[in-house]
């Protein structure tokens, strides 16, 4: 296929697609590169077969040029074959303020941009919002998302309509706020019984919807703007549904400060959680910049989760996670977004910016094991990511026997100089070793690259 050919992608499956493919693996860490792949996905949605192209047409292939099981074969070398991306941390309303507030710390920004925003985020604007943000999640190479919403649970219900519609996997959840809020409807004593009771509402409609690929996440703010009723009621609703529990934590180091304040008894932030028995394996703590020794041992044996979302730690002046010593002490870290305080969804440049970030911090420190090898940052926005929400054995790598959530790349848009290699100038198609492949796709992202992507092999719509 030549870099300005538009195959027909296959929409629905059963099918078979020939390309270059990279994917972490669920065993030792490693990583699969087949420099001519071709992946077979049955009429479910699962992967029944990756061989190399020898092998593969020796095997299974007929003289037709028909595969066994799958129909026609679609050819979209030399596009590359990747997990499909595993954002963990994302708010949807707030996609249409991307990039603004720069320059501001969390709680001005909060409450000049993203409180107003949210409050105006009503049944009617997430029917308009929010098929356009699964679009754009697509187009930038996100197959599954967990999300924050706003305090309205009709906006909620809308949301997952659309994600239901659009068939991208979600995880989402109705924003929890008591304290400090921007509901101006309800009298502040009547909040909490209502928050609980709409979330419960919800959860109970969507939690599982579709076979698991719409879940439902308990979605209590952050400490700042929550009692501990609101926290201890959410976190019991979340063990006895199944279903997931997020906020916030220790993002901004005036945020901390204000958790001090309001829960004098706790020990340090994490533990205003802990005592409200919020932490486990289906737990996800966002930012997690600023954790003591404390912290992080309590974190890791509670089974809880981190979404890092190193762009919005930049772009709001939060700070730099100290990932390396995180990841010594086996706590479990995935990628998130952060849109709005994170500026682009694809989860490709926060790969870059984290890069960065993680080599300042080697600089700095000193600490060698700060540097992570591209294919490293793959895994944490594909298989990690998978790994935080329980679905390793179904998505997040590209396998038998997995579900078939995965995007094709156009590694061609991402070269400096398209078609020419310093190395060998002529009919050059771009780096094959897997990590310069990797490498440029983060460094060298373009808006363009990601040509398709589906969930249980059905294509979304971009």
């Amino acid at each position: 296929m030549s870099a300005s050919a538009a195959p027909v992608l296959p929409a629905t499956p059963p099918f078979a697609i020939r390309a270059r493919l990279l994917t972490p693996l669920n065993a030792d860490g490693a990583t699969r590169y087949e420099p001519d792949a071709v992946i077979e996905v049955d009429a479910s949605g699962r992967i029944t077969s990756i061989e190399p192209w020898e092998a593969w047409t020796r095997v299974q292939h007929s003289s037709t040029g028909q595969a066994a099981s799958t129909g026609q074969l679609i050819d979209l070398r030399p596009w590359v074959l990747l997990p499909g991306m595993v954002d963990l941390h994302v708010h949807l309303p707030q996609v249409p303020a991307a990039g603004f507030g720069a320059g501001l710390d969390l709680l001005t920004w909060l409450r000049r941009y993203i409180f107003p925003l949210e409050q105006a985020f009503d049944e009617a604007t997430a029917e308009r919002v929010a098929p356009r943000v699964f679009r754009a999640m697509a187009a930038a190479g996100t197959t599954t998302a967990v999300m924050y919403g706003a305090i309205w649970a009709p906006s909620l219900d809308a949301s997952f309509r659309a994600a239901e519609a659009h068939g991208i996997r979600a995880v989402i959840g109705k924003v929890m706020m008591d304290e400090l809020t921007y509901d101006d409807r309800l009298p502040r004593d009547r909040i909490l019984e209502t928050s609980l009771q709409q979330s419960a509402d919800l959860c109970q409609r969507w939690h599982g919807r579709d076979n698991g690929r719409l879940r439902y996440a308990f979605t209590p703010r952050f400490a700042v703007s929550c009692s501990g009723d609101m926290l201890r009621e959410s976190a019991a609703l979340a063990r006895s549904t199944g279903a997931y529990w997020q906020t916030h934590i220790a993002e901004d180091r005036g945020e901390i400060a204000e958790v001090a304040r309001r829960f004098p008894d706790a020990r340090d932030y994490l533990d205003v959680y802990d005592r409200a028995g919020a932490l486990g394996e289906r737990t996800i703590l966002a930012h997690a910049i600023y954790l003591s020794d404390r912290e992080l041992d309590r974190l890791v044996e509670s089974g809880s989760r981190i979404a890092h979302c190193p762009e919005s730690n930049l772009f709001l002046a939060s700070g730099l996670m100290p990932l390396a010593r995180y990841r010594r002490r086996g706590a479990m870290v995935g990628l998130g977004s952060d849109v709005a305080a994170g500026p682009a969804l694809s989860l490709f440049e926060q790969m870059r910016i984290g890069f960065y970030a993680q080599n300042a911090l080697h600089v700095t420190t000193d600490d060698p094991s700060a540097i992570l090898d591209p294919l490293d940052w793959l895994r944490m926005g594909t298989l990690d990511g998978a790994r935080m929400l329980g679905l390793d054995a179904e998505i997040g790598s590209l396998e038998v026997g997995k579900e078939a959530d995965l995007i094709a790349v156009d590694a061609a848009l991402t070269e400096p100089l398209p078609g020419v290699d310093v190395h060998h100038p002529v009919e050059f198609e771009g780096p094959d070793q897997p990590s310069d492949l990797m490498s440029r796709l983060m460094f060298r992202a373009h808006p363009e690259m990601v040509r398709g992507a589906w969930v249980r092999g059905r294509l979304l719509q971009r």
